[in-house]
């Protein structure tokens, strides 16, 4: 394995992409009149922004980094983050949820769930989404130091403290427009910088098959290398991966991850977003050939060399494919992802707490002038927050087993609440803040019991699939029982909350939003068999 550092011409095109991120966020900055276009730009993108946007939010350290370095670790399994962990949730998003979330006309996930259920869940809400989004944008922050760390010899102080000002810089100046015209730039380098990759390792192995045919056996399949249920032999089993990741995980990440969701309800016509995660669907289906086939040829590289930090796999492999020129625009490539991560994540944490918290409970009449000025104050504290939290991704080995965690933790238990509260007319308002209460504290002390050997999985990975779906059912069982015990809302005040209590019927699912969700299904369909 050899490389060589960056010369002028990398550093060159770096540079460029810095400033053109920080140019977009002054060029939006005339075009953000109200506070409303600042934290939400609502229905006033182009379908194709929003498309590519949605794709975008998820390119962050979990999409680059982490499933690369989670296919090095793991091998073919990975591809269950796509055809299993993604394209069905976003799917039932676009056509069963969507809908909700528009007829009510809620403009944060918080708001939702106050007026599904009462202001105490949201508030529970607002906290696990400020302690979550905080550690992603830290998971990234880390993941970037780490990049920069092994093509550049930065140090992390150096590193982190730069990238926080450019990210500061251009979602102060910009708001939520330049956040998503930005990730839109960035979605275009991520394709540059690693498409090259991908047809590098095809020459190099020949094919899929043949880079497959050097793997241990366990490696080489998704499916039929898995046992039935194994936690504590086997590091991923079917019952975990389709019940943790293909149902709890998934959809409560797409269904409920409120920087997705943000990007959705910007699209400009009622069918954009709807379709704007259709759409992200089909590329999704797709983008393992970006992230996970390096990661198999990392495996290979990488076996001989037991002491190998999982993390720095993507740019070893750069390091060792690329030449100068195209290094830069590798490297611009992963900063770009984590970038994607930081800025995405913190933005949604502004809003969050303007809309949310302060201009209804701490300054309520105030001018949208005030509000924005006090959203950029909140930018520059959710980033100097994330830089502390960089430091706790230090104790993990690989990214995708830290950030499941997290959402183990946190949007496991939300899927469960939002389910009862979007499908059901009888979850009461107080079920839903005691089912919420109860699947995150449930999932907190799994995952303290998994740490201190009170149980036993064979990886963190699967702890963190059976720990999502036992604070899923802890919040399901919680919620119903407590249900039973307490006053339901009227159909009246349910009315456009949930799926069977909308005034205007289900009419807002097009012909092209169907057909979009066959076709993607069945590929789906398609692919699992083949790569079984």
């Amino acid at each position: 394995m050899h490389g060589f550092a960056p010369n002028t011409l990398d550093m060159s095109i770096i540079g460029a992409y810095f400033l053109v991120t920080i140019l977009i966020g002054y060029l939006f900055r005339q075009r953000t009149p109200s506070s409303k276009v600042f934290f939400h730009a609502s229905r006033s993108l182009p379908t194709a922004v929003t498309t590519i946007a949605f794709i975008a939010a998820n390119c962050g350290a979990l999409e680059i980094v982490g499933i690369v370095s989670a296919s090095a670790k793991y091998g073919a399994g990975m591809l269950h983050f796509y055809w299993i962990g993604a394209v069905p949730a976003m799917i039932f998003l676009a056509l069963s949820m969507m809908p909700v979330y528009l007829r009510s006309g809620a403009l944060t996930v918080p708001e939702f769930l106050h007026l599904r259920f009462n202001a105490e869940t949201r508030m529970l809400n607002i906290a696990c989404s400020t302690i979550m989004m905080i550690m992603v944008s830290g998971i990234s922050l880390y993941a970037l130091t780490q990049v920069l760390r092994t093509f550049l010899g930065y140090s992390f102080t150096q590193t982190v403290f730069c990238v926080a000002a450019i990210v500061v810089l251009y979602l102060s100046l910009g708001g939520l427009t330049a956040t998503i015209y930005n990730e839109v730039l960035q979605f275009a380098l991520i394709l540059a910088g690693l498409l090259p990759l991908f047809f590098f390792i095809l020459r190099d192995f020949h094919s899929i098959s043949g880079l497959l045919a050097l793997l241990p056996s366990n490696m080489r399949h998704s499916w039929t290398s898995l046992p039935l249920f194994a936690p504590q032999t086997s590091q991923l089993d079917v019952v975990g991966v389709a019940m943790g990741l293909g149902f709890v995980l998934s959809f409560g990440y797409w269904c409920t991850d409120f920087v997705l969701i943000q990007r959705s309800l910007a699209a400009r016509s009622l069918e954009g977003v709807i379709d704007t995660s259709l759409y992200a669907s089909l590329v999704k289906i797709f983008f393992p050939l970006l992230v996970v086939v390096p990661g198999l040829a990392a495996a290979v590289f990488f076996r001989s060399q037991p002491s190998f930090a999982f993390d720095q796999a993507l740019p070893a492999l750069m390091m060792h494919y690329y030449r100068h020129g195209l290094l830069g625009f590798g490297i611009t490539a992963v900063l770009a992802s984590l970038l994607s991560g930081v800025a995405g994540n913190i933005n949604a944490l502004t809003t969050i707490w303007i809309h949310d918290f302060y201009r209804p409970r701490i300054a309520p009449k105030k001018t949208d002038r005030h509000y924005i000025i006090v959203g950029r104050f909140f930018i520059a504290g959710g980033v100097l927050l994330s830089v502390a939290t960089a430091y706790v991704a230090l104790s993990f080995n690989n990214l995708m087993d830290y950030l499941q965690l997290l959402f183990s933790l946190f949007n496991a238990p939300l899927f469960a609440t939002f389910l009862l509260g979007m499908f059901t007319t009888w979850a009461t308002p107080a079920a839903g803040f005691w089912g919420l209460l109860a699947g995150t504290l449930c999932s907190i002390a799994h995952n303290f019991a998994y740490r201190l050997h009170w149980i036993t999985y064979s990886s963190d990975m699967s702890s963190n699939f059976y720990g999502a779906f036992l604070a899923f059912m802890s919040c399901l069982v919680v919620t119903i029982v407590v249900s039973g015990m307490t006053q339901t809302k009227s159909r009246q005040q349910l009315a456009d909350l949930t799926y069977w209590t909308a005034s205007r019927g289900h009419d807002s699912l097009s012909s092209r939003s169907i057909a979009l969700a066959i076709t993607a299904f069945t590929i789906l369909i398609a692919l699992n068999l083949v790569f079984r």
